[in-house]
C-alpha cells in the first residue's frame, strides 16, 4: 500500500509531515474552483467572485467539517473528544465530514453573496456540478489512508486493508486473513457516482439551458448528492447511527438533502406552492 505521508520536513525540533490526503484535497479544491470560474464566466458572471469567496468558504468549510465529524463521533458513543476537548483542534490527525463542510461553507457563501450583491442562483448553478467533481478527485486519498471501505466482498474489485486499519470484527485475522480478505472500495463507488452525477448536471445545463430556471442545477445537485450518499452509506458499517436501526445519521441527512432538493425543484416549477417562494419569483426565467 501507499504510505499516507508523502514527505516530511524537519526544522530543528519541529517535524512537519505532508500527507497525500492534504495534497489531493487541495488539488481537488483548486480544480473544482477553476472549473467553476469557467462555468460562471460562460453564464455571464464575474469569475473573480469565486476566487474572492474561496478563502472564506474554505476556512468555514474546514471548521464545519471538523465540528460535524466530532459531533458524529460523540453521537456514535465516542468519548475521546469529551475526555480531551483540545484534541478537537488537532485537525492534522484526521477527521473531517463533508456535510459539515457543505453546511458551514454554504453559510459563508450566502453571507458573501449577500454582502457583494451577487446573483446567488447563478453562483450556485455554476459550482454545483464541480462540487461533485471535486469530491470525486479527492477520493483516492481515502484509498491511500485505507479508510471509508465497506464489508468484505468476493467481487474482483475488492481491495486489501491492513490489519491496523480494520475495524471490528474484521480485525480478527483468524477469521478474516490478510492474504485472502478483500473489502468493498466504498470511496470508489462514491467517486464513480459523483463523476456520473456531475456529467448529468453539466449535460442538462447545456441541453436545456434556455428552458432551465435559476437554481435548478443546484437543486439537482442536492438530489443527486443526497441519493448517492444514502446509497453509499449502505456500504459504510463504520458510520454511527440510531441505536437498534440500520439508519446512520449521515444517511438520514443525505435523505433529507435529497428531499429538500426535490421540494425546491418542484417549487421552482410551481408543481407545488411554497409559502416562502412567491409565485412571481418561481416563474422568473
Amino acid at each position: 500500500m501507499i504510505d499516507p505521508i508523502l514527505f516530511t520536513i524537519q526544522l530543528g525540533g519541529f517535524r512537519l509531515a505532508v500527507h497525500w490526503y492534504g495534497i489531493l484535497v487541495m488539488t481537488a479544491i483548486l480544480v473544482a474552483t477553476w472549473l467553476s470560474t469557467r462555468e460562471l464566466q460562460r453564464r455571464g458572471g464575474d469569475p473573480e467572485w469565486i476566487w474572492d469567496a474561496l478563502p472564506w468558504i474554505l476556512i468555514s468549510g474546514v471548521v464545519g467539517a471538523r465540528l460535524w465529524y466530532v459531533a458524529n463521533n460523540i453521537l456514535g458513543g465516542g468519548t475521546r473528544y469529551l475526555e480531551n476537548p483540545l484534541s478537537i483542534f488537532n485537525i492534522p490527525e484526521g477527521g473531517l465530514h463533508i456535510f459539515g463542510g457543505f453546511l458551514f461553507g454554504g453559510g459563508a457563501l450566502l453571507v458573501y453573496a449577500s454582502r457583494h450583491k451577487i446573483d446567488l442562483w447563478m453562483f450556485l448553478d455554476a459550482i454545483a456540478p464541480n462540487l461533485l467533481i471535486g469530491q470525486a478527485l479527492a477520493r483516492p486519498a481515502n484509498f491511500i489512508n485505507q479508510e471509508l471501505y465497506g464489508p468484505p466482498t468476493s467481487l474482483p474489485w475488492g481491495i486489501p486493508i491492513d490489519a491496523n486499519y480494520r475495524i471490528a470484527p474484521w480485525n480478527d485475522l483468524a477469521q478474516y486473513p490478510l492474504d485472502t480478505t478483500r473489502f468493498h472500495p466504498t470511496f470508489a463507488y462514491e467517486m464513480i457516482w459523483n463523476f456520473a452525477a456531475a456529467g448529468l448536471l453539466i449535460w442538462l445545463s447545456r441541453r436545456f439551458e434556455k428552458q432551465m430556471r435559476p437554481g435548478v442545477i443546484f437543486f439537482g445537485w442536492m438530489i443527486l448528492a443526497g441519493v448517492g450518499r444514502a446509497l453509499i452509506e449502505t456500504f459504510r458499517p463504520d458510520q454511527p447511527g440510531f441505536p437498534g436501526t440500520g439508519l446512520s445519521y449521515s444517511r438520514l441527512v443525505s435523505l433529507l438533502l435529497a428531499l429538500a432538493g426535490l421540494v425546491l425543484l418542484l417549487g421552482r416549477y410551481q408543481v407545488i406552492r411554497l409559502p416562502f417562494w412567491p409565485a412571481e419569483t418561481a416563474t422568473a426565467e
